[in-house]
């Protein structure tokens, strides 16, 4: 089976990250070596890819410098499976709460998604072919309502029974042929779309139950379609226009068209070869246990990643999933906690370490306007939708960027995030009145981020709370 793993390079791979996340460069080649070793290994013969293990990382830097960006976006350019999870939300064997197992059916979940976008991809042609010919029957129909109806004249009218009318039954098909064939170019024109039709749309009613398994409370589905049941699948009749029901068509023919067990087995396939999880917050469990209260279970969660981290099988509703070739990347700030107060098995597990520095005011700088998904950029495209055109010049940048370092270096520092916070209130005003507001060019200067948000940056108290 061919994988979605990108041929490139470490270094194409480090400068496709750059496009979205600014310096970090140690963390992007170990995350981009990473992935290069996954390619290696998938063109190694069959016999010898299972001796390859995947090298697990451990990124340490406080929030808000880049984490989760790097894995996410790597997880896009590999177009892998890929789940974000923080390891507080695990508990140990034995205590209410999810276990750690759950982060194995997830990713699968997630794979399925996955490969089911990109089957319904590949047959969208001939799903909105079939979806645009149901369409024409739909508005065939009802236009030969519309006409006046035409009894039969053969038929005998005996007093009791409807007048029955022929016209379909009657009419050649090659006009009605050359009927629909006008109708599809009209469909294609965009002439039908604020014509009203009724569909029929299938409405699941598959329950979902909470459940307490062995390892924990699991949320579990139940396929009632393969089962007779008092829960049956309905259709559902709906009134909509044809530029809506459109859409919802394509899919529904799309997937008639794909095989779903093929879909699930191929997904599993992907989950175990180029899965990648991100473990978030794996300070927060590190550190010997207290032996009560809510910590009791932390050295129970390291234990139990062990077996999933080294390599394990997981029972998914997709099938069984193994872990061993699956990609973990594991962060968290260890402000107050240390590496080497994980258990040493787990240390064993994450061999590659990856320190990620501060942000400062020169990268809050670039972060503004650098990257392909810059807030300002953000916030320009935002009001372009209700015609505000805003700018700012070079000199309002520098200052934002000093604002978020201040801030950051008064109170907790939380990185990158604190210039959400201060763009949201140097551009309150301005969002807020945006579809009245008469003035469409704005253009912000360092005078007028000074005096926007001077007053409450210097203010130690309010910048707590404001900022």
């Amino acid at each position: 089976m061919s994988l979605p793993i990108e041929e490139l390079t470490p270094r194409q791979i480090v400068m496709e990250l750059d496009r979205y996340i600014v310096g970090q460069a140690d963390a992007k080649r170990a995350v981009a070596v990473a992935l290069r070793n996954r390619f290696r290994r998938l063109r190694l013969p069959a016999a010898e890819r299972d001796d390859i293990l995947p090298k697990n990382i451990l990124m340490i830097g406080p929030t808000g410098v880049g984490k989760t960006e790097i894995a996410r976006r790597l997880a896009q350019l590999a177009r892998a499976p890929f789940i974000k999870v923080e390891a507080t939300k695990f508990t140990e064997v034995g205590y209410v709460g999810r276990d750690v197992e759950s982060m194995i059916r997830d990713l699968a979940a997630a794979s399925v998604r996955l490969v089911e976008k990109e089957k319904m991809e590949e047959v969208w042609p001939e799903a909105e072919r079939r979806a645009l010919e149901r369409i024409v029957e739909m508005i065939d129909e009802e236009i030969q309502r519309e006409l006046p109806a035409v009894a039969d004249e053969i038929q005998e009218d005996d007093g009791d029974s409807a007048p029955f009318y022929s016209g379909f039954a009657t009419e050649d098909p090659e006009t009605r042929s050359i009927r629909h064939e006008q109708i599809y170019r009209e469909l294609l024109e965009d002439k039908h779309d604020n014509r009203i039709l009724e569909i029929y749309v299938e409405e699941s009613s598959n329950p979902f139950f909470q459940v307490f398994t062995p390892g924990g409370m699991e949320e579990m589905g139940i396929d009632t379609n393969q089962l007779a049941s008092p829960f049956p699948s309905k259709h559902v009749a709906r009134k909509i226009t044809v530029k809506e029901g459109r859409q919802s068509l394509i899919d529904d023919e799309a997937r008639k068209m794909i095989d779903k067990s093929a879909i699930q087995r191929e997904a599993i396939i992907r989950a175990e070869q180029t899965g990648i999880i991100f473990l978030d917050e794996l300070d927060k469990v590190a550190g010997k246990s207290g032996g009560s209260g809510p910590d009791v279970s932390r050295e129970g969660v390291q234990r139990d990643l062990l077996p999933i981290i080294e390599g394990s099988t997981v029972a998914t509703k997709f099938g069984p999933c193994r872990t061993d070739h699956i990609l973990f990347i594991a962060a968290g700030a260890f402000h107050i906690s240390k590496p080497s107060d994980l258990i040493p098995e787990l240390q064993g597990r994450l061999p590659i370490r990856v320190q990620l520095d501060s942000l400062n005011e020169g990268d809050f700088r670039r972060i503004l306007f650098e990257p392909k998904n810059a807030l300002t950029r953000q916030y320009t495209r935002l009001l372009e939708m209700e015609g505000v055109r805003i700018s700012f010049s070079g000199d309002a940048l520098d200052t934002i960027a000093r604002f978020a370092t201040e801030v950051n270096s008064k109170t907790e520092n939380i990185g990158a995030r604190r210039l959400h916070t201060i763009m949201e209130r140097l551009l309150e005003d301005v969002l807020y009145e945006a579809p009245e507001i008469e003035r469409k060019e704005i253009h912000y200067t360092a005078e007028t981020v000074e005096n926007r948000l001077g007053k409450l940056v210097h203010d130690v108290t309010k910048s707590n709370v404001v900022l």
